[in-house]
């Protein structure tokens, strides 16, 4: 992450540039969209809270504090702040918690079964994952998928450092037990196919 060029551009954006504006969105649109289509129901929700979060960058520009967070923290916490929002909003409506489409889980070297089976584990894994408590599942997809430490995504959540540990240990025990009940019915269904 380039930081001191994230605060030198921060400032232009303050002043209404939209060169230096452009040029943070094109840096980290993607990472902040990853984040937001592991975290809401929808790739097109992803979409929305994504233009959202740039926008709230561009209007709250001046709220930005070079050197006391990074700018990558900064819109993470955006990000996550509007689609906890969102949630808030669509609770009383019905929200789907299946996983967006699961990640290419190949390289494309594994022969057709093998690619198959990952396919059908990455469906299994995402599904797990979208089924988790929404802060269990954020503090797992920003430190092992995004790559944040557990001070940043402290920040990014608002909670503390041991809070952020606590919800990944929470977050890996439900995913295994989760897992493992998945397993042990694929097996099951197996077992019932073979029989008859």
């Amino acid at each position: 992450m380039d930081a001191p060029e994230d605060d030198a551009l921060m400032k232009l954006v303050r002043s209404g540039d939209r060169a230096a504006f452009d040029r943070r969105v094109q840096r980290h649109l993607d990472s902040v969209h990853r984040y937001l289509v592991r975290l809401t129901p929808s790739p097109a929700d992803a979409d929305e809270l994504a233009q959202e979060t740039f926008l709230r960058m561009w209007q709250r520009a001046a709220s930005y504090r070079p050197g006391q967070v990074r700018l990558t923290t900064w819109l993470h916490r955006i990000a996550h702040n509007l689609a906890v929002d969102r949630f808030r909003r669509q609770r009383g409506e019905s929200v789907s918690l299946d996983a967006p489409e699961a990640l290419s889980a190949t390289d494309g070297t594994a022969l057709p079964d093998e690619q198959i089976g990952l396919a059908r584990t990455g469906r299994v894994l995402e599904r797990a994952i979208a089924a988790l408590p929404a802060n269990q599942r954020a503090a797992l997809i920003l430190c092992q998928v995004q790559g944040f430490s557990n001070r940043e995504t402290a920040r990014i959540l608002g909670v503390s450092v041991r809070g952020v540990e606590s919800l990944i240990a929470r977050a890996r025990r439900t995913l295994r037990r989760n897992l493992d009940a998945a397993e042990s019915a694929a097996g099951a269904g197996s077992d019932d196919h073979e029989s008859s």
